[in-house]
């Protein structure tokens, strides 16, 4: 009785183990191939449960979402001969599982694989440009083209490549260094053409500023020299006229300002007789030297005069 009742149970374990045996489940983010005996039997993209041969079919999940690969960073030239560190990603999904489980069989497979598409199409594209493209917004153009051949290729192991990118573009630490030291020069040089050509402009502007400042002149002295003439000719006008008023009085007037002129110091002595035209002021306040010879004076002699204080 007891062995009857083992051997129930062990019935009713088998039939529970084959009966889990034949059932999966799908989510909506997975797809399944059902092999049996490594041969792809169906594909199955619906959700929910399903059912295979039990033992003898196996189940090969793939994921329905865009899956991320990120490339090893890897030297490589451009078309100018200069070394450069890339480091790209890419985004892909599983389009076709049947083809993707012949060719790489597994993520794993495919990260190798496209790899190696994704290293080859950026060499291809990066020797065709110098690396300032690459600095510049044409890299979007570059871009485009690589994913477009990755794209390509990735058609043959089942999958759509949405995107590859560049994550990190670098210099090689001893290319770093030498362009740096090349830059370097290349402002010094920059800045030594400015203060040359700021020299230049200098020297331009203030031979321009003292030309300007030279003919300023001459216009002003010009100017001044026709004034000066205009008032002298004015002045002398108005003396002309002063003058033939009163002549006796003008003549008085200009002796007074040539003794004024001629014996302006307090010190000042003139030692000799005070006869003559320059001194006919000092015998009389009318002009008339009475004491020269021929004008019905006494006879001068030889006497000293003294300059005004």
């Amino acid at each position: 009785m007891s062995g009857t009742r083992l051997g129930i149970g062990l019935l009713v374990l088998f039939v529970i183990v084959i009966g889990l045996s034949s059932m999966f489940t799908v989510s909506e983010r997975e797809q399944v191939l059902v092999l049996q005996f490594g041969e792809v039997k169906r594909l199955v993209n619906a959700s929910g449960l399903h059912f295979k041969l039990p033992l003898i079919q196996n189940t090969v999940y793939y994921d329905r979402r865009v899956l991320d690969y990120d490339a090893r960073s890897e030297e490589m030239p451009t078309r100018d001969q200069k070394q450069i560190v890339v480091n790209a990603f890419a985004r892909y999904r599983i389009i076709d599982p049947l083809k993707f489980f012949q060719t790489v069989n597994n993520e794993q497979g495919m990260d190798t694989q496209l790899g190696n598409i994704i290293n080859s199409s950026l060499r291809a594209e990066l020797t065709r440009v110098d690396l300032a493209t690459v600095l510049t917004p044409e890299r979007a153009n570059l871009m485009r083209r690589i994913a477009d051949n990755v794209r390509k290729e990735g058609n043959a192991y089942g999958v759509d490549v949405l995107d590859v990118r560049f994550k990190r573009v670098d210099l090689p630490e001893e290319n770093s260094q030498a362009i740096f030291r090349r830059m370097q020069t290349q402002r010094e040089q920059e800045a030594r053409r400015i203060r040359a050509q700021g020299d230049k402009d200098a020297r331009t502007i203030r031979a321009d500023a003292d030309k300007q400042v030279r003919v300023i002149k001459a216009e002003a002295n010009k100017r001044a020299d026709i004034l000066r003439g205009e008032g002298d000719g004015q002045a002398q006008k108005i003396y002309n006229q002063a003058y033939g008023r009163d002549p006796s009085f003008f003549d008085f007037w200009a002796t007074m300002n040539s003794y004024r002129d001629s014996l302006e110091k307090d010190n000042t002595r003139y030692i000799g007789p005070a006869d003559g035209d320059f001194f006919r002021y000092f015998g009389d306040q009318n002009g008339r030297d009475k004491g020269a010879p021929g004008k019905g004076g006494p006879s001068a002699g030889p006497g000293t005069a003294a300059a005004p204080r």
